[in-house]
């Protein structure tokens, strides 16, 4: 590993521990400050979609402004949008104004939208078949973060009553500074730019290969010259990531197709499941305590294995690792839905291989998506990545309600072993 790469591993890092603070204490009293507002249980629900549209829509113009600038500049296109976001929030609450937070919250997703290209980045200068290691290190970095979040929530609303605010602008502050600590990490640390530098190594060295794969990616090589960052500027200048060229790219990359089908079906899996199920255990009259617990544990089921996942994916292949993540996101359907609403430990032992087979999906996904589009328009692809993976989120927590509430959480646990079986077979046979 190159002097670059630890560094940039150990800014990006360093901005997903901050990042994950802001988005997990903004997102855990948003719906609760939306209530609030309106005086409406069923608008609270808005929040969580809001944030997650805001995510969908800021993942492209984040991989724009990567293409043209550089990671450096996309991230603080994302990050720039969550600080603002955070502003109108404590705006929207001080005037008492629901559909002002919603707003904000939309914006707000920008920071899901930079914590997700965060990792994209991890690989731009890896060598060879080190990509999704790599790229899991980023993903493990922000388990610290969304950890830490919801308990920093006390000294937040103290924060708010020092200023004189209102208790409710507490963890909106506290997340307005922790993009605020992220945007100056990112602009001020993120040096050399990866892309750029990868960029203008692989126009003086020509390409080479980065990893496993049928498609025959291309990578950075040789050594790293001074003055490279600013030649790859004019690389990046020309790549336009555009989602013109994000679908030009997949039409002649079928590795990227199945990469990017895997990740929006693992993503959709887990939202769809992970929603439901504390409605689910609600009405077995399972305390919040137990729900928290149980989401808990479907949480360190996502982040706290991800540097194992990504060396397994590096070692065994990235379809065999797309494929154990539909299997064990088969197995959880089945263990969670075929369990009744007092069936707290196998609804939990579900959960958690939920999350597991999330992070197989992400990350080899993510790794596979990456060696597959070429350099130059690699931010185009994973930005389209991002907006349907976000899209497709969104669209299953609003099914696996219509789903769960008019038929029944089995049904939902059904359909979701389903469609991960068909898309595990899909995959064998494909990467065969």
């Amino acid at each position: 590993m190159t002097v670059a790469q630890r560094r940039t591993l150990a800014v990006l890092s360093s901005a997903q521990i901050t990042g994950g603070v802001g988005v997990a204490v903004g997102l855990s009293f948003s719906s609760l400050t939306v209530e609030a507002l309106s005086g409406s249980t069923a608008l609270s629900g808005l929040a969580g979609t809001a944030t997650v549209l805001g995510a969908a829509v800021l993942a492209l113009p984040t991989a724009r402004s990567s293409g043209r600038g550089g990671r450096r500049a996309g991230l603080t296109l994302a990050y720039g949008c969550a600080l603002f976001g955070c502003l109108i929030a404590v705006l929207a609450i001080s005037v008492g104004s629901w559909q002002l937070l919603l707003g904000g919250l939309v914006l707000f997703g920008g920071a899901s939208a930079g914590n997700l290209a965060a990792r994209y980045s991890a690989t731009d200068l890896s060598p060879p078949g080190h990509a999704a290691r790599h790229l899991s290190l980023v993903v493990w970095a922000s388990t610290i973060g969304a950890v830490a979040g919801p308990n920093l929530a006390g000294p937040a609303e103290r924060l708010s009553d020092a200023l004189g605010l209102a208790r409710s602008n507490g963890p909106f502050l506290l997340a307005a500074a922790a993009f605020t600590i992220v945007l100056a990490v990112v602009v001020l640390a993120l040096r050399p730019d990866p892309l750029l530098l990868a960029r203008s190594v692989a126009g003086t060295a020509g390409p080479r290969t980065t990893g496993p794969g049928p498609t025959g990616p291309t990578g950075p090589t040789g050594p790293r010259t001074a003055g490279s960052e600013t030649a790859g500027s004019a690389a990046a200048g020309k790549a336009g990531g555009t989602l013109r060229t994000a679908w030009r790219v997949l039409r002649g990359a079928p590795a990227a197709r199945r990469a990017l089908a895997a990740i929006a079906v693992s993503h959709t899996a887990m939202v769809s499941i992970m929603t439901m199920t504390p409605v689910h255990l609600s009405h077995g009259g399972a305390t919040y305590t137990v729900i928290g617990i149980v989401i808990s544990l479907h949480i360190a089921g996502m982040y706290v294995l991800s540097p194992v996942v990504g060396w397994l994916a590096d070692r065994a292949g990235r379809v065999r690792v797309l494929v154990l993540g539909m299997g064990l996101l088969l197995t959880a359907a089945v263990l969670a839905g075929g369990a009744g609403a007092h069936g707290v430990t196998q609804v939990t032992t579900g959960l958690t291989l939920l999350g597991l087979g999330w992070s197989c999906g992400l990350i080899a996904g993510s790794a596979m998506l990456t060696e597959a589009a070429p350099l130059e328009h690699r931010p185009a692809v994973q930005g389209l990545s991002d907006m349907l993976m976000n899209a497709c989120g969104a669209t299953g927590t609003v099914v696996a309600g219509v789903i769960a509430g008019g038929l029944s959480y089995g049904v939902l646990g059904g359909a979701v072993a389903v469609m991960t079986g068909a898309t595990g077979v899909w995959l064998a046979l494909r990467g065969r």
